[in-house]
């Protein structure tokens, strides 16, 4: 069987595994040992497939994360005439790019990648057809406004009956002025800077209202220069880029994901444990980094090494005061670990996470409330008053991965056993995350 002919087995398979509707059953965990992996980062994976695919050339991408936001990327990148093929033996895709963007399908399915949708959607209007945009019914609810404003501004036609998907863009892009917000998502501002390179004149991006998570966009201009092009960077504040670039093919070697670590490491703080966390780089970009500075703000011991990470918990957190506006992924864990700890913990300035896969602000409110969390849900924060123990209930995972895996976390300190539905959405970023939980020692069930 051919390269080929694994990665569309594994497509199919993927496909029907994901419908199912699926559970976690997890019981109470006092000790947890042991060394594992970190997945490699979505993000940084998401954006290494579409700029090896606008490369022109043949390009290797090295430990990338095979999920399914990575994947919908991997269908869309297909559809602008790239070639997709996994390396089973050497852990890689490699990636025949397309920069002439032939794109013979006028629709294109993202199912639930917000990633996908943000950044395909400024590339798709560099072509010079009508290109619609869908995805699943969560997608659907997902602003884009602020985002097809920017595109018009730039010379693309765009269509959207309330701002937000389905979405369509007829192209070519062809450059200029253009402002954004920064308040709403900062995947509108990467998608921009992914495509006006290749645009037909230089592009000024001027970003208004506050700017969301920063660490997302260096992590964009990390890429964006990896693959051969140059943008000017004024603060964040303003962006210059040459119109005519060409990104170059290249190989690049996809880290481990801090996001989906933390869920680990956030275990790790609730219990009496001593876990080492490899592929997690000391010199990473990645903002999410910065739970191990939450961790010890509250209380939990942490070694940091080049490449890896060991936590020591004692299961003894205190709770804190802290500003998540630009790390909106960490929210639903934090908020999970602020239900345990001792004291109150305020989650500021987190109104923009309401606009995820889920309202993940009143999500996680509403699910640890179930357990016998004291959590009191405001328009932008969460005040969380810290219990001693939860209690083990039926809750909702919202079909969000984040929301599911946070709870996965707090039921180690619940009383009885706890049932998380929706467990089929942890694919989207961390597939492996019950085996993982299962190799450190925890009770947990998928059923």
């Amino acid at each position: 069987m051919s390269f080929l002919d694994i990665f569309e087995t594994q497509v199919i398979v993927f496909i029907i595994f994901h419908k199912q509707k699926m559970k976690l059953i997890i019981k109470p965990a006092k000790n947890l040992k042991g060394e594992v992996e970190a997945p490699p980062s979505k993000s940084y994976t998401h954006r290494a497939i579409i700029l090896a695919s606008l490369a022109r050339g043949e390009s290797k991408i090295y430990n990338p994360l095979l999920s399914a936001d990575t994947f919908a990327s991997i269908d869309a990148c297909k559809a602008i005439g790239a070639k997709v093929v996994i390396d089973e033996k050497n852990n890689c895709l490699i990636i025949n790019g397309n920069p002439e963007l032939d794109v013979p399908k006028t629709i294109i399915d993202v199912k639930n990648s917000g990633t996908t949708i943000r950044l395909m959607t400024s590339v798709l209007s560099l072509c010079d057809k009508k290109v619609t945009l869908t995805g699943d019914s969560s997608i659907q609810k997902r602003p884009m406004q602020p985002l097809l404003d920017a595109l018009r501004e730039l010379g693309v036609k765009t269509e959207s009956d309330n701002g937000t998907p389905p979405v369509s863009v007829t192209g070519p892009m062809r450059g200029g002025k253009c402002q954004i917000r920064g308040d709403v998502s900062s995947q509108f501002i990467s998608g921009l800077l992914i495509s006006s390179p290749m645009s037909g004149n230089d592009t000024t991006i001027e970003i208004m209202k506050s700017l969301k998570s920063k660490p997302y966009l260096k992590m964009t201009l990390h890429l964006v220069e990896q693959f051969g092009v140059e943008i000017e960077n004024r603060n964040y504040k303003k962006f210059f880029i040459n119109g005519g670039q060409e990104y170059l093919a290249g190989n690049y070697d996809v880290e481990g994901d801090y996001s989906s670590a933390a869920f680990i490491l956030g275990a790790g703080a609730l219990t009496d444990s001593e876990i080492k966390i490899k592929n997690l780089l000391n010199n990473s970009k990645q903002g999410d980094k910065i739970f191990l500075d939450i961790l010890e703000k509250m209380g939990a011991e942490i070694e940091i090494y080049e490449d890896y990470v060991i936590i020591k918990g004692s299961g003894k957190l205190n709770g804190i005061e802290i500003d998540l506006s630009q790390y909106p992924d960490l929210v639903p864990v934090v908020a999970a670990l602020a239900a345990l700890s001792r004291g109150k913990t305020t989650i500021k300035n987190i109104e923009h996470v309401r606009y995820k896969e889920s309202d993940r602000v009143h999500a996680i409110a509403t699910e640890l409330k179930k357990m016998g969390a004291r959590v009191t849900e405001l328009k932008a924060s969460l005040e969380i008053q810290g219990v001693e123990k939860l209690k083990g209930a039926e809750v909702c995972g919202w079909n969000d991965h984040r929301i599911v895996m946070a709870l996965a976390v707090a039921a180690l300190r619940a009383e009885g056993k706890t049932v998380i539905d929706a467990a089929e959405t942890i694919d989207v970023s961390f597939p492996d995350f019950h085996g993982v939980m299962k190799e450190l020692g925890v009770e947990i069930e998928v059923e």
